[in-house]
This record gives C-alpha cells, structure tokens and sequence, in this order.
C-alpha cells in the first residue's frame, strides 16, 4: 500500500500535545506516570505516542487483570492516572475498575481512571462513571480532549488531597 502525505507545517502544529491548552490549574504532565490497560497493540502504539510527545512515561497491561496486579505491585504514587479500555480479554475494564476501587490502600484505590472506549454514547460515559471511573473519553481518541480530560482529573484529585 503506497499512502502520500503530507509534512505538517508549523500552523499544523498547534493541536501537538505539547502544546494543548491548559485548565485555570495548570498542571504539568511532564515526567508523571501512566498505566495504560489496553489490549489491541495499535491503540497501544498511537496512545503511547502521544503521551510520550507530552513527557509522560507510560506502562502498559494487556487487561484490566494485569492493570490490578501492576498496581497493586506498585509502590504507593508510582502511577499518577490509569487510561482504562473497557473491552478486555479475561477482566473487562469496568470489574478492573471495581476492583481497584474496593483496594485497602487508599492511596491506590483513589488513583484516577480514565475510561478510554469505542462506546461513546451517554449511557456508555453513565457505566463508566458508575464503576468508578473519574472520566470518560471516546476512541479515536482526539487528543486536545484526552489532555484537557487528564488535566481535569488531575486537577480535581489534587483539590480533594488539599482538602
């Protein structure tokens, strides 16, 4: 397959992840931690990309079972947010969600989740926020909202630790 394209120019390269808008909170990403639990290895590939652009670093769990164990595993604050796909081989993400949420450790069981889904109507952000989950954001991922959605959630966990 023979795909032409074009080189972006520098007006193009406003929408880069480094340089997205920031909330009234800026919060820098740069060198934060990112679990990412998703299976298909492209939407691995693409994510990643984008998220290592921005100087995050980031891990991944083939399922929402292995984003469990990683996490668990962890030192407490090792991961700072989990993007969480919800349809997964052997633990989907919502019953990772509910699981993790049900930890002893506070400091792991509060940790910010992110669905990232295919399933983008209402009733699908409604399950998400029902199992948990801090946030909602529909694939394919587009990315100002992605940031702004990590930017939010961070923002809102670091005014509850302030409380």
């Amino acid at each position: 397959i023979d795909l032409s394209m074009k080189i972006a120019d520098t007006d193009n390269l406003k929408e880069a992840p480094g340089n997205i808008e920031k909330t009234d909170e800026e919060i820098s990403l740069k060198g934060m931690r990112a679990l990412l639990a998703e299976d298909n290895d492209i939407n691995v590939e693409i994510i990643t990309y984008l998220l290592d652009e921005a100087g995050l670093l980031t891990e991944r769990a083939a399922d929402g079972a292995q984003c469990l164990e990683m996490l668990e595993k962890a030192e407490d604050g090792y991961y700072d947010f989990i993007l969480m796909d919800i349809l997964m081989p052997n633990m989907n993400g919502y019953e990772s969600t509910r699981a993790i949420r049900k930890l002893e450790n506070k400091s792991k069981s509060r940790i910010p989740i992110i669905a990232m889904t295919a399933n983008a109507f209402d009733e699908d952000k409604r399950q998400a926020l029902e199992a948990g989950m801090d946030d909602h954001v529909a694939k394919p991922v587009d990315v100002k909202k992605l940031f702004k959605s990590i930017e939010a959630v961070l923002s809102k966990r670091k005014r509850s630790l302030q409380l």
